[in-house]
């Protein structure tokens, strides 16, 4: 089934939205994160997309506490930003979060992560962050040689799945690039869910067109761009 998924992206104890994921260009705040990710649960959500941004930033997870709380809620929650250790992800795993993202060490120890979706077959999510044709790490600091779908490639005989988030349209609501969205999707046989730029119920409609798994939205939502419940009818 096609999910929205809100994003509940958290930096000093808060929720944020970034532009092109710039640390400083904050576009959005808001106070008590579990009590937002409370209200995206009672308006119908059924996953929740966690981002540590202090934690993709600066190489280690720093809202641990938090995730423990949303964690608890009657909801499927994944989870990603700074989870450059293994144990760190196995313990996520273990109380409760349905899937770890894994971005930086996708790319950097692709055997070992290789060996840890195996292990951990279906809860390990693959982040593609794309920036200018390029697969992006630390936090969207750095851009590897690696194109997309050569990243996708090296993990899609295993049991995982996607998340692809194009950065150069990424916290600017103003539309997807329909053609980016398509090439990923169409390249891989595992679920794709695509984040970056989507401001309108047609965007969401294109993704959903193209064969991806869902949608993560983040800028749209907090801003009342998009309605939350009018989204939820796409989810068939």
């Amino acid at each position: 089934m096609f999910k929205v998924i809100p994003a509940v992206d958290l930096k000093n104890g808060k929720v944020v939205r970034l532009r092109q994921g710039k640390e400083n260009e904050i576009t959005f705040e808001a106070e008590n994160p579990v009590e937002i990710a409370k209200n995206w649960v009672k308006s119908g959500a059924k996953v929740l997309h966690v981002i540590d941004l202090d934690g993709a930033f600066k190489g280690r997870l720093r809202h641990e506490k938090i995730i423990h709380e949303i964690v608890k809620l009657p909801v499927e929650v994944q989870v990603g930003g700074g989870i450059r250790d293994f144990k760190i992800a196995e313990r996520l795993l273990n109380i409760g979060v349905k899937r770890v993202i894994l971005g930086t060490l996708a790319v950097s120890k692709v055997e070992e992560v290789r060996r840890f979706a195996e292990k951990w077959s279906g809860r390990v999510m693959i982040a593609i962050d794309s920036r200018s044709g390029r697969v992006a790490v630390k936090g969207w600091k750095e851009v590897s040689e690696l194109k997309p779908v050569e990243l996708a490639k090296l993990y899609d005989d295993l049991d995982v799945s996607f998340l692809y988030t194009n950065i150069d349209v990424e916290g600017l609501g103003l539309g997807i690039e329909r053609e980016k969205v398509e090439e990923i999707v169409c390249s891989v046989r595992n679920p794709v869910y695509v984040a970056g730029g989507i401001s309108s119920v047609d965007d969401v409609k294109v993704i959903k067109e193209a064969g991806a798994a869902g949608v993560v939205i983040g800028y749209a939502l907090y801003s009342g761009k998009l309605k939350f419940k009018e989204l939820l009818k796409l989810e068939t």
